[in-house]
């Protein structure tokens, strides 16, 4: 799964951020992919919009202040947008609430980035709905305080990530998985939480969505979050169970066994793993041997899989990355 990809220039977190917001952007997409299914494996596009947390530094060329907001002489640009004018925090850009024109043009966006992410070759999609960007945000009260009919209501203040699933869906094959990634809970009073991430299942669940990735928190800034092994699994679980929505997990996943008791126990369909592979790249390898399944080598790694003459445990022939 690619990371989230900006539909537009605005929508970008950073000025270094993947888009997909033209069709220049097609080919080289399309040799990644092409890549991909070359090795055996399947491709994801995550289509995103950070909304009012655009426009910001990388991560690790922060200050020692933290991440701050670049300014169109810095490479950033003139006008971030959100549901409302409401800041994440004081480092980052006063947004301007998006009118009925802007709102369709977000729409309008996803639509063609979906057709070009189908045009690239793609085999999943995942809209990102999660950690705070712009369809968080409409989501949340405590980031739209819109009076008209997308704000107010959760029937309204759903109606934009509803509207966007219909479009997407629209291009996107029936034949092919439509993802969207959701943030369970703000983990702060007043704002976006379980229940109502149940009652959206529900609604996507009849709109042609076929799994919800479940996370959370990222909406508002010094948000409280007991983060501890599988912290997020539960909220997974009971989407699963009340809305009979396909769910994947995420958050604190590191070892092959709770990866496949959280499957075999019904608790998620899926595990998505990010940070743990980054820490082992061969994280699969490790896990497949370790629960005793099957899986397919890369051809150039075959002799450090072949067990015959060299009597050796696979395992010891792929290196583990230090765990810090």
């Amino acid at each position: 799964m690619a990371e989230a990809t900006a539909v537009t220039p605005e929508g970008r977190i950073t000025p270094h951020d993947l888009g997909l917001w033209k069709d220049a952007h097609v080919a080289g997409l399309g040799r990644i992919v092409d890549f991909v299914h070359g090795q055996g494996a399947r491709a994801g596009m995550q289509l995103a919009h950070a909304g009012r947390k655009a426009s910001m530094t990388r991560p690790w060329d922060a200050s020692a202040a933290g991440e701050h907001l670049l300014l169109p002489a810095e490479g950033g640009w003139e006008q971030v947008v959100a549901p409302s004018a409401v800041a994440f925090d004081a480092a980052y850009a006063q947004p301007i609430a998006l009118n009925r024109k802007g709102i369709d043009e977000i729409i309008n966006a996803f639509t063609a980035a979906t057709r070009r992410a189908l045009e690239a070759g793609f085999d999943v999609l995942e809209i990102h709905a999660a950690h705070g960007y712009l369809l968080h945000q409409f989501l949340s009260p405590l980031s739209n305080q819109r009076t008209d009919e997308f704000g107010g209501s959760f029937e309204n203040r759903t109606r934009l990530t509803l509207n966007v699933v219909d479009a997407v869906r629209q291009q996107w094959p029936e034949e092919l998985p439509l993802l969207i990634r959701i943030s369970a809970t703000d983990w702060a009073q007043g704002g976006w939480n379980p229940d109502e991430s149940v009652k959206l299942a529900s609604l996507l669940k009849n709109r042609g969505v076929d799994l919800i990735d479940v996370s959370s928190g990222g909406l508002v800034s010094g948000a409280s979050i007991p983060v501890g092994p599988g912290y997020q699994v539960p909220f997974a679980e009971r989407i699963r169970r009340e809305s009979g929505m396909a769910t994947g997990t995420v958050g604190m996943i590191t070892s092959a066994e709770q990866a496949d008791q959280i499957v075999r126990n019904g608790q998620a369909d899926i595990v998505l793993l990010a940070r743990e592979l980054l820490r082992d790249p061969y994280w699969p390898l490790h896990a497949a041997i370790e629960l005793k399944q099957s899986v397919t080598w890369p051809p150039q790694y075959l002799r450090a899989a072949a067990r015959g003459t060299t009597k050796r445990n696979p395992v010891a022939a792929v290196p583990r990355l230090p765990r810090k």
